[in-house]
């Protein structure tokens, strides 16, 4: 009988005769959730289609770019015969750390090629999911499919039975969906590394209100998404050291309230996280009272070491 090492050795060996001769494409980092729907597989929790519901989804978002060149010799019609063995053997050694991303990914880049994973092609584009690629630039029935796959993603993980298994896999879809809404929706800034997204005035989380004491009230709720290779992070240890106020041409407005964590929002590479600031009443440590006068134009403004930015606020439309 053959070993898994020996096995492994006539894997990779298939792979070569199966994937083109050109120049393999850099994958990006395979997240961690995906890895898990592997394992899962694998060992038969969820479903083939649950697997490559992740998979299509892995390619639409961009996390690996894959060529769309003709299907090699022979491999047409392989679609209507299932997903071979092969690939949940490799799946399971993928999840276990016995072979490379890239590895897995040459396989998964040969379906495609194969047609036994469909996807859509952006268009004018020479392949699917290209790294770095922005859902905006894409025809709105390309944005469409991308949600449409999160969707059909984040309700296969509502199936599974265990608790944590399940909230590990919703969690980054139902991040995916949420970065996915504001770069299709939102009006970004970019900021250095950094990418600020926002929905505007009136949106959720985003009004502006007089309390019936007289308090003007500012609540606004923006996504920042890191771009860079690099940690970064976002600073606001109090109302009086903060890299974020609001400005109305003379005078600078502490914040009242805001969920930074310990005074810093910390981005991994590729992360993005909403955050909440209120201008209101004066909490001390540096703070301000937020005045409204209706003949003045209001900014958020940013100020942090990597850039700075003023996004202009409608409060007299609201």
């Amino acid at each position: 009988m053959k070993t898994k090492a020996t096995t492994l050795v006539l894997f990779a060996a298939l792979l070569a005769s199966l994937v083109s001769a050109s120049a393999a494409p850099a994958f990006a980092e395979v997240p961690s959730w995906i890895k898990n729907n592997a394992a899962w597989w694998s060992e038969g929790q969820i479903s083939e289609a649950e697997f490559l519901a992740g998979i299509a989804y892995l390619i639409s978002s961009g996390t690996i770019a894959v060529p769309v060149d003709p299907a090699p010799d022979g491999a047409a019609g392989a679609q209507e015969s299932g997903v071979p063995e092969w690939v949940k053997n490799n799946a399971a050694w993928w999840a276990d750390d016995l072979i490379s991303d890239d590895d897995f990914l040459n396989g998964i880049q040969y379906l495609v090629r194969a047609g036994l994973i469909a996807v859509s092609v952006p268009a004018e584009s020479g392949s699917v999911g290209e790294t770095g690629a922005d859902d905006a630039a894409f025809p709105e029935t390309e944005s469409d499919s991308v949600l449409a796959e999160l969707e059909a993603q984040l309700a296969e993980c509502a199936k599974i039975t265990k608790a944590y298994k399940r909230i590990d896999c919703e969690k980054p879809v139902k991040q995916a969906i949420l970065l996915h809404d504001y770069r299709t929706n939102a009006e970004m800034f970019p900021v250095g590394p950094i990418n600020y997204y926002w929905f505007g005035m009136g949106s959720e989380g985003n009004s502006f209100e007089i309390s019936p004491s007289g308090q003007a009230l500012l609540s606004l709720r923006m996504l920042a998404e890191n771009t860079s290779d690099e940690i970064e992070s976002l600073d606001c240890t109090s109302p009086s050291l903060c890299n974020y106020d609001v400005w109305d041409g003379s005078a600078a407005f502490r914040y009242a309230g805001t969920d930074f964590t310990s005074g810093q929002i910390v981005l991994n590479p590729g992360d993005a996280r909403e955050f909440n600031m209120l201008f209101g009443p004066n909490v001390g440590y540096g703070g301000s009272q937020f005045l409204y006068d209706e003949s003045k134009e209001y900014h958020f403004r940013i100020n942090e070491s990597f850039g700075s930015m003023m996004v202009p606020l409608d409060l007299g439309q609201n």
